[in-house]
């Protein structure tokens, strides 16, 4: 079996004339949690169903968890948890009817004890008897989740787990996501969510179906070129506006009175704040850029190509 969980070459899929992932490749290491990142429709949610199986790829080679991504997709499916964006469970039947169903379709020999662990190891027992349909959206992505580990898989592609739900449950979820990770989970993850992003080992951003950046999410940020910086002062609301449709200014968001502006091009982006702040009358900052700053950088490249 390969050293890592993960190690797929020039995966290629289309739909139709429409190239969805074009020449990816990838390579993500047991025990680590590495996060997907990318504009809608830059190819996500095909590559994770290629890689646990459901999915065949028009070109490319390569493994995960030791198995042919083409001639041992079944195999893949059985050893991996795939969890989709939307909750794909039965809302009728109870948290443990549920459960158990899941069970019973991997054939688990020692099916209710799974399901006694995994309601425990979830926080689930209070709500076993609780219809899904009437879990909240945290409740029910822990259930989706409690789901997809059940049998005990040895890799986890989770597609957008935490969108809809608040704070608290994002975070109570991410938590439970490191517990499994610590005891030898591999996991990839897509997201939208920046504070989940920072939250991964690593990062890979994908556009139009191939791997533009990748790294820990520090060396992301550092090795961008982005550089930010942020305005403090009255009507930042319509400064933020000039600032928007300035050369070189990528973004500028507005917090409460503190603009945070963006770019590459450090002259453009000191002319344009020049240009705007030319009484002195607002307090301007230079700071570190985080992962949003290159986030936003790398949409607005996509939208200019």
């Amino acid at each position: 079996m390969s050293t890592l969980a993960i190690d797929v070459h020039n995966l290629r899929k289309s739909f139709g004339a429409r190239r969805v992932v074009d020449g990816l490749s990838l390579q993500v290491a047991p025990g680590e949690i590495c996060g997907f990142l990318g504009a809608n429709g830059s190819g996500k949610t095909t590559t994770i169903r290629m890689l646990c199986g459901l999915l065949t790829p028009d070109g490319g080679e390569g493994k995960c968890l030791g198995f042919d991504v083409v001639r041992e997709a079944q195999r893949i499916r059985r050893e991996a948890g795939y969890m989709t964006q939307h909750f794909g469970f039965y809302e009728d039947l109870t948290v443990f009817e549920n459960l158990d169903f899941v069970a019973s379709v991997y054939e688990m020999p020692d099916r209710a004890d799974a399901v006694a662990e995994i309601t425990v190891r979830m926080g689930l027992s209070d709500r076993a008897d609780q219809l899904a349909g009437q879990l909240s959206g945290g409740w029910k992505q822990r259930l989706a989740l409690a789901a997809c580990v059940l049998h005990r898989p040895k890799l986890l592609l989770l597609d957008e787990p935490t969108a809809g739900v608040d704070v608290k449950a994002r975070r109570e979820f991410w938590d439970l996501i490191h517990d499994l990770a610590a005891q030898g989970l591999t996991v990839l993850v897509s997201t939208h969510y920046m504070d989940e992003a920072e939250r991964c080992k690593r990062i890979i951003y994908l556009s139009t179906g191939r791997v533009v950046v990748q790294g820990t999410p520090e060396e992301v940020v550092y090795g961008s070129g982005v550089i930010a910086f942020e305005i403090t002062g009255d009507h930042i609301d319509d400064i933020a506006l000039k600032l928007r449709s300035a050369p070189g200014v990528d973004g500028a968001a507005v917090f409460g009175r503190t603009l945070r502006t963006a770019g590459t091009d450090r002259a453009s982006l000191e002319r344009a704040i020049a240009t705007i702040n030319r009484d002195d009358a607002l307090r301007v900052r230079e700071v570190e850029p985080r992962l949003e700053d290159v986030f936003i950088r790398l949409l607005v490249r996509e939208a200019a190509s």
